[in-house]
């Protein structure tokens, strides 16, 4: 499974973005998705994950609210609308693939990881 995240960019706070993740190979529609981000010098942390039928979503506390997942299964695409962004979601933003159906907040749970885009917020 060959995953692609596009989308990044730079962007005033308040602003907002939507992250693309294209999916090859597998069977993306019986996968969970996930996406991550890792900002300079701290650890990659959970940000959404979304199930195979996109009938469970788990978020993150800090984007709750201001972020929502998705995905279209039928263009094997997982997205990631984020809102009201601030300077904290500076970050590499990473895609990724659970062969399980169900998500999970934990990164070692994911099989496979796409090459990240930047996203960068200015105050």
């Amino acid at each position: 499974v060959q995953l692609q995240a596009f989308g990044g960019g730079l962007m005033q706070a308040g602003g907002s973005l939507r992250l693309s993740c294209a999916a090859s190979g597998g069977n993306f529609g019986s996968y969970a998705m996930g996406w991550f981000r890792q900002a300079p010098g701290k650890e990659r942390e959970f940000v959404a994950s979304i199930n195979w039928a996109s009938t469970i979503t788990y978020y993150a506390d800090s984007v709750e609210g201001r972020f929502t997942i998705s995905r279209d299964n039928a263009k094997n695409t997982v997205y990631l609308q984020m809102d009201s962004l601030e300077p904290e979601d500076t970050a590499v933003y990473y895609c990724a693939a659970d062969t399980r159906p169900w998500g999970s907040r934990k990164y070692d749970e994911y099989d496979y990881w796409g090459q990240g885009t930047l996203v960068t917020v200015s105050s």
